[in-house]
This record gives structure tokens, sequence and C-alpha cells, in this order.
């Protein structure tokens, strides 16, 4: 199977086109976007030279099924999907923060928590803590969302205070953020996982918040294996996790995490396949349905085609 790393559709209507790390998306008569998951992989906000394939139907499909699974908290943008690997919907006007909710004590806010930081984002962190422990309550680490490079973090007063966000919406925000992490935590739990830390970005349409982009996926989340985390912490055992860490694992271990004058690490066939793989298990465990490869010589026609079926005028 080969991965599906570029398009370049010119749709009827079609007003613009953005490239984001992942995603293609295409602007239809500033109504509408249509957003195709590649297999594209970033890390460190760089993408990797190889794609995986079957990812971006993941991507995709998570999305897809948590998106109808909180849309009594929070109106969001999707309105079809024409294709595994296609979304349509509506345009909105995104806020410029990535609302990022965390847990448990992992990721990026562990190692600054390692670095002696105490406080990410603003937030304070108790003393004491180790990597992967639970956190009193959840907290939020908001990143400002950057075209091109690094997400940078932000705090809630440096949003406000900028007037990047307006003190009333950021509360509606903060608010909705916590009720979406609060329903991926359930559901999370009857599949026997732990939604470690994850996030979400808004927007607005017709004057009112909607929530945009993809929720609950690899990409965008940490998932734990539930069975055995407390053993594990107690006895300072590495976490079994589902979720793109991996990825960055292997990255930091080959010398390479975004920085200035380093070089992706070589891709062999065989650790592209592992990673597939890990998305397809992660989409089966956290769904809990069987995940059905869709595979098709001419992907690429065959995504036009749906989409272009889609947009007609009925």
């Amino acid at each position: 199977m080969q991965a599906l790393t570029s398009t370049n559709f010119n749709f009827t209507n079609q007003t613009s086109f953005y490239k984001g790390k992942v995603r293609d998306v295409y602007n239809i008569g500033n109504e509408k976007l249509v957003m195709i998951a590649s297999d594209r992989i970033s890390a460190f906000d760089v993408v990797l030279p190889k794609g995986i394939p079957y990812k971006g139907q993941v991507l995709n499909q998570i999305a897809a099924v948590f998106l109808k699974a909180t849309a009594d908290i929070v109106p969001n943008w999707l309105l079809a999907s024409p294709h595994p690997m296609v979304s349509v919907g509506l345009l909105c006007a995104p806020y410029k923060v990535e609302m990022v909710v965390r847990g448990y004590l992992a990721g990026h806010a562990a190692r600054e928590y390692k670095a002696g930081k105490r406080s990410v984002c603003g937030v304070q962190l108790p003393e004491g803590l180790k990597e992967n422990d639970k956190l009193p309550f959840p907290i939020i680490t908001p990143t400002t969302k950057a075209a091109e490079g690094h997400d940078e973090d932000i705090s809630r007063e440096a949003i406000i205070s900028q007037g990047i966000v307006s003190e009333n919406e950021y509360k509606k925000l903060e608010d909705y953020t916590l009720k979406l992490y609060a329903r991926g935590t359930e559901i999370a739990a009857t599949k026997g996982l732990i939604l470690v830390d994850t996030k979400y970005e808004f927007g607005s349409y017709n004057n009112e918040i909607y929530l945009i982009d993809e929720i609950h996926t690899p990409d965008s989340s940490r998932y734990f294996i539930k069975e055995g985390y407390e053993e594990r912490q107690h006895n300072n055992e590495k976490q079994k996790q589902l979720s793109k860490e991996f990825v960055r694992e292997w990255l930091i271990s080959n010398d390479f995490q975004g920085k200035d004058g380093q070089v992706v690490p070589d891709m062999k066939d065989a650790w592209v396949t592992e990673i597939s793989e890990r998305y397809i298990e992660l989409f089966e465990k956290v769904t809990g349905d069987k995940f059905v490869r869709h595979h098709n010589e001419n992907l690429l026609s065959e995504i036009e085609n749906a989409i272009a079926n889609y947009l007609k005028p009925r």
C-alpha cells in the first residue's frame, strides 16, 4: 500500500488551498472546507520524509466518531465524510490558539517539569510529581497556533491581554475543553484506556463557537492502557501507551527534536510499517471497531471523484 502524501485538486467554486502538516484543505466558495487527511506524519512540528499507509484514514475516521459523540456538548464543523480519508464541513473562522488539556504529567509537560519548571502556561504544578502521574485535576495549557514552525506555550492571561481571544469567549473555550475532555475520558475508560492529554481547536461560525479539525485521534491525543497503570507507576515502569509519542521517542533517540541543524533519521520500510500498524491498533482500541483497510490503486482519482460528487448542487 502506497502512502498518500500529496493532493492537488481543483474543484468547482474552489477559492483557496492550504497544505497543513498533515491535512490538505480546500476552501469551497468561502462556505465549506474539504479536509483530506493525508498519510503525512509530523513530529516536533516537522513533516517526516515518508508517509504512513492508512494513517489518514485512521485519523479521519476516529475524528468522525468522536465529533458525533460530542455534538451535544458543542456544535462542530463536520457535515459529511464522503470518503474514508475526507471530511467536509463548515468554514469557521479559527481561534488562533490550541486548547491543550492534560490530566496526567506526560509528554511536553513532563519534559518541562523534569527541567525544573513548576509552571506550564501559567498553571502551577505541585512538587513531588513524577512522569505520567495523574494530576490533581485536569489543567489547560494552551499554545499559539503557528502558521509555520513551532507552536508556542502561552498563558490564559497572555491570550486575553493580547486580544488573541476575548475574555468572555476564552471562558467558553475553557468550559468546552474541560467538558470534551471529560467525555473523552469516559469513552476511553469503556475501552480500557486512559485519555492522558489531548488538544482541541475551535472556530466561530455565525457568531457561535464551533469545534473544528480533529479530536481524540493519535495525532492530537495520548492514551495509556488502563490495565496495570497504577502498578507500572508504583514500580517506576514505562507506561503502555497508544499515541504518536513512540515516534517522538524514536526521533529523540536518534538525536532529532526539530532543532536547527538536526537531520531527520532514515525511516526504514519496516519502521514505516510498524507505525502504520500502531495507528491501526489505536483505531481499533479507541473505537472498538475493526479497521477496514481502504485500498485502491487509483486512490487520488477516487478521492477527487468522491468530493466532486458530494459538492454537486442538489
